[in-house]
């Protein structure tokens, strides 16, 4: 499951084929003005479900076109059932293009945006890593093939509840959900060297950077009203330095809001 796919430059994009090692005859149909793209069988003996190709085509036509090149994310992505963390209700919309609601204000982000921040954020094997915001445990699922171990922070106890037993299910053994306010981190189990937000963020609470190691990394999407940029930090003699990855937008989470000043 974790091969590239091999296509031959000379065939069309539409009508090449396919290697991963599923059998002959599968033929690969893209329409990457929309990120659009299926998979279909030629020959007998293909196995996969309907959302195991999703899975795929999510991975050929929305993350690799975005310039997201590193191994261990792309296999995450192929193996990791996306369907299977979030709401029931929202299983057919797991591999759109777009971010998938979960809650007010609440968000599954995009394939595309999740991927690039983790290549950004460049997380490594010896790391703990705290997700906050972990909805039903995707991202940190994802994230637990790079790092040591991840603390998945949610502060809805009926999403945390949800994320503890999908991350059970998937067998993810070096990730903990944890119920708790996300503004408020979770320091019992830090300090961390490295920290994501699966949200928007207008205002970054100081606890977040009080609980990043020496030298740690985080990565935030920064909203400022419609525009938005996801940004990687370095901590460094206690304070952070931020540079710019690239342009992303996400609803606001719950306590990273910007104080508003009343003039009377």
């Amino acid at each position: 499951m974790a091969s590239s796919m091999v296509l031959d430059p000379t065939v069309p994009a539409t009508g090449r084929t396919c290697d991963r090692g599923y059998g002959s005859g599968v033929t690969l149909e893209a329409d990457l003005c929309d990120y659009g793209c299926r998979l279909q069988s030629g020959g007998a003996g293909f196995l996969m479900n309907e959302y195991h190709q999703r899975r795929i085509a999510m991975v050929d036509c929305q993350v690799r076109p975005s310039d997201v090149t590193k191994f261990p994310i792309i296999q995450a992505m192929l193996e990791i059932p996306r369907e299977e963390f979030v709401p029931g209700a929202q299983k057919d919309l797991a591999y759109i293009g777009d971010h998938v609601g979960l809650a007010d204000r609440r968000v599954l982000l995009d394939p595309r945006v999740l991927a690039k921040m983790l290549q950004e954020l460049d997380v490594r094997p010896d790391e703990l890593v705290l997700d906050v915001g972990c909805g039903l445990g995707y991202s940190s699922a994802v994230i637990a093939r790079m790092a040591e171990a991840v603390v998945a922070l949610e502060e809805l106890e009926d999403l945390a509840e949800q994320a503890e037993s999908a991350l059970a299910n998937h067998f993810v053994d070096n990730a903990v959900a944890v119920a708790g306010r996300l503004s408020a981190g979770a320091p019992q189990h830090g300090p961390y060297d490295a920290i994501t937000v699966q949200g928007g963020v207008e205002d970054l609470p100081e606890a977040l950077l009080e609980q990043l190691k020496e030298g740690g990394k985080m990565a935030c999407i920064f909203v400022d009203g419609t525009a938005g940029e996801c940004n990687v930090g370095i901590k460094s003699r206690g304070r952070m330095s931020w540079r710019m990855a690239f342009n992303a937008h996400a609803p606001v989470l719950p306590g990273f809001e910007k104080q508003r000043t009343f003039v009377f």
